[in-house]
């Protein structure tokens, strides 16, 4: 006797009675007494999204019961995925990296003055483009231009949305269709993979290369020089250093040579910072009012980065080529919004003192912070764990070395310290997981099969926080 084959396409009998037995929307929502606190729309989706992937999981021969489509499997799924629904996709984190300027993670945070300014400006009307004192339309750039030229010395400026953008405007209004000069060494690639040359191109400006890649000297940059160039640039290599045999032309250098072929230099300096961090141990960057005094017509840096800001790109230089920039069309596209400028405002108010500065703004306050505020951090953390996952986790503390990020100072190691997690009971990566998948996520970095949690990035009122989150992650409880 030989077994009839089941149709072509058609389910097993066993899969069947699976399918049948998955509970109608309008029977799931039946269970949800008293209604659930959420959109009724939002609801129903995730009641199909969940009924829909059950279908699919029979279909596919996944080990699906009776037992796991009961009214008591079934509703606590789906409040897991409901909440998860409702969770802002958009969400605060604990930077545990020790990565200071995280790009990933949102770059530099904002002080509470500059907070305080977003919240007044997005709760209020405002002055954006309004002359207060004549009644008239005015310029959103002049809110905080003055405050810029003052801090650095620059005749005029202007700020769009980000460095890129302000570098591809400045070639746009100064070098459309005709040649700029490079060394070879400065054509950088930033983050996205974006690289100057294709900035460059999509401006019409034609480059010239000079130089070699490690050693380019003056002589290569008037050599290129002719009838069709427009600009003579210099690109400050943030986020990499070349070591050895290298040799590029100083700026001052650089304008000289501008200034006797009547052509405009500019330095597209990046990071870009007011103060001179090296006082904390760090490389000497260039300031911007360094650059400035150098006598350049005009540099662009970012808003973010070491500057502690907003992300914005800021222009500033002389005022005849300012005026020039300002008028571009292209500017409108790229301009800022009132939220950055309230915040770019409060923070450049803040380096009117610079000791205020060092100790307001999170970024300049994490680069400054002295080793043993970092330690006593990471042994009250230490503290607050032990007792809770000393059955499942070997908590220790270590020296270990923070970075700057954000493509700025490379190969500059931090002395920090961090809290060490060894996991007991489940993988180091199941722990990454575990803590990234938490309602306020934590992120850390793996050595040696162990997560590291380097405290110079997680702030003191973050510690209880912190603490919680590894207690729900190792015991299920905060």
């Amino acid at each position: 006797m030989t077994t009839k084959p089941e149709s072509a396409g058609k389910p097993a009998a066993s899969t069947q009675r699976l399918l049948q037995a998955i509970p109608k929307v309008d029977e799931f929502l039946g269970w949800l007494v008293p209604p659930v606190d959420a959109p009724v729309s939002l609801v129903k989706s995730s009641v199909r999204q969940l009924l829909e992937s059950l279908r699919q999981d029979i279909l596919k021969g996944a080990p699906v019961k009776p037992a796991d489509l009961t009214q008591e499997v079934l509703l606590p799924r789906f409040a897991e995925l409901l909440a998860a629904r409702l969770r802002p996709n958009f969400r605060t984190v604990i930077n545990g990296t020790g990565v200071v300027i995280h790009t990933n993670l949102g770059r530099s945070l904002l002080p509470e003055s500059a907070m305080e300014s977003l919240l007044a400006v997005g709760s209020h009307y405002s002055n954006l483009e309004l002359d207060l004192a004549t009644g008239k339309r005015g310029s959103r750039y002049s809110l905080v231009e003055e405050i810029l030229c003052e801090l650095t010395g620059a005749e005029a400026g202007l700020v769009v949305n980000n460095n890129a953008a302000a570098v591809m405007l400045v070639l746009d209004t100064l070098a459309k269709d005709r040649e700029v000069i490079v060394s070879r060494g400065q054509l950088v690639e930033i983050g996205g993979s974006f690289r100057i040359p294709e900035v460059m191109s999509r401006t019409g400006a034609k480059l010239v290369e000079v130089g070699a890649t490690n050693r380019t000297h003056l002589r290569d940059y008037e050599t290129a020089i002719t009838d069709d160039t427009a600009l003579l640039l210099k690109v400050h290599t943030s986020n990499y250093r070349m070591i050895g045999f290298t040799s590029e032309v100083p700026l001052v250098e650089l304008v000289e040579l501008g200034t006797r072929h009547k052509l405009p230099v500019m330095e597209d300096l990046g990071s870009g910072c007011l103060i001179d961090l090296s006082r904390f141990g760090l490389a000497k960057e260039p300031t911007v009012g360094e650059v400035i005094r150098a006598g350049v017509d005009v540099v662009t840096f970012s808003g973010d980065k070491l500057l502690g800001g907003p992300q914005a790109g800021l222009i500033l230089g002389k005022k005849k080529i300012i005026e020039q920039i300002k008028r571009n069309p292209m500017n409108r596209a790229l301009r800022i919004d009132k939220f950055t400028l309230a915040g770019l405002e409060a923070v450049l108010r803040l380096y009117f003192d610079e000791e205020k500065a060092i100790a307001a703004i999170p970024t300049l306050a994490m680069l400054a912070m002295p080793p043993a505020v970092i330690d006593r951090r990471a042994k009250r953390l230490r503290r607050l764990i032990s007792a809770d996952l000393g059955p499942v986790c070997r908590v220790e503390t270590k020296n270990i070395a923070s970075m700057v990020g954000g493509g700025s100072l490379p190969e500059q190691p931090l002395p920090s310290r961090a809290v060490v997690l060894a996991p007991l009971d489940r993988t180091v990566n199941e722990l990454d997981k575990g803590l990234r998948a938490l309602s306020l996520p934590v992120l850390g970095r793996i050595e040696d099969d162990r997560l590291l949690l380097d405290m110079r990035t997680v702030v003191d009122k973050e510690i209880p926080l912190l603490a919680n989150c590894l207690k729900e992650v190792f015991t299920g409880k905060n």
